[in-house]
């Protein structure tokens, strides 16, 4: 494909016979982020009978809906009308974002791979956990399991690429790193990304009125503590393990 070949964002396409799919760019970046989570916002309040559900993910958003109720081309063209409303790649943040302080255990027998992390950015365990523990990172888009962010963006220093074999398991709240993210896990499972600090929440509760404990949009900061006072934070407050959210003014 050359130059001419290429793609014009924001581009709207057909995704099956119920969805649409408006992307910002081919990749994630700030902009790009920020545009599909101000966007899915802004379809959402739209008055338009027939869409079913919209969802934000890196750079892109899904729109869902019922073709009995609506046509392909009246939401083709109710989404473009909507894509010239403002430049989406300059929009502020839909309201309603809540900032989350987490206390977090890096290292240890708790999250095993912070060294091996912590030698492929080239710093020792105590840089690492500095760094790590002073980013504050936005939930990008929310997917793979119910209710698990992907969290960025870390600096240029941790885009390290993924294991080239899976860990077997990783536990519920394992903060995990790779490729200038991390991933906050809400259930057990294997992973091709490393384990670096352990959180005590519970990202998805599923007989809560809101069972996804984030939204897209939030942003967090995994504050480090000490082994024995996260084990404290966790016999205290056993769904969020002492994470501490307040809101973030629009």
């Amino acid at each position: 494909m050359n130059s001419q070949d290429a793609p014009a964002y924001p581009l709207v396409r057909r995704a099956g016979q119920n969805g649409m799919l408006v992307s910002f760019d081919s990749s994630l970046s700030e902009a790009s982020n920020r545009a599909a989570l101000a966007f899915g916002s802004a379809v959402e309040a739209l008055p338009l009978e027939g869409v079913v559900e919209t969802m934000a993910s890196l750079a892109s958003v899904f729109v869902r809906f019922d073709p009995a109720e609506l046509r392909h081309e009246a939401l083709e063209a109710a989404l473009q009308t909507l894509l010239t409303a403002q430049n989406w790649l300059q929009a502020p943040l839909p309201p309603g974002r809540r900032f989350w302080r987490v206390p977090t255990v890096y290292g240890t027998d708790l999250a095993p791979q912070l060294g091996e992390a912590a030698d492929a950015a080239g710093m020792s365990e105590a840089q690492a956990i500095e760094s790590l523990g002073a980013a504050q990172v936005r939930v990008l888009t929310i997917g793979f399991a119910p209710g698990q962010p992907y969290l960025g963006s870390l600096g240029p220093e941790w885009n390290l690429p993924r294991q080239t074999e899976l860990t077997p398991l990783v536990p519920r709240g394992a903060l995990v790193q790779a490729i200038s993210q991390f991933v906050l896990f809400s259930n057990p499972a294997p992973t091709g990304w490393r384990h670096v600090g352990q959180t005590g929440l519970t990202l998805f509760q599923p007989g809560a009125a809101q069972p996804f404990v984030l939204r897209p949009g939030d942003e967090m900061q995994f504050e480090p503590v000490s082994k024995p006072d996260f084990l404290k934070h966790c016999q205290d407050d056993p769904l969020l393990g002492g994470a501490v959210v307040s809101e973030i003014a629009a």
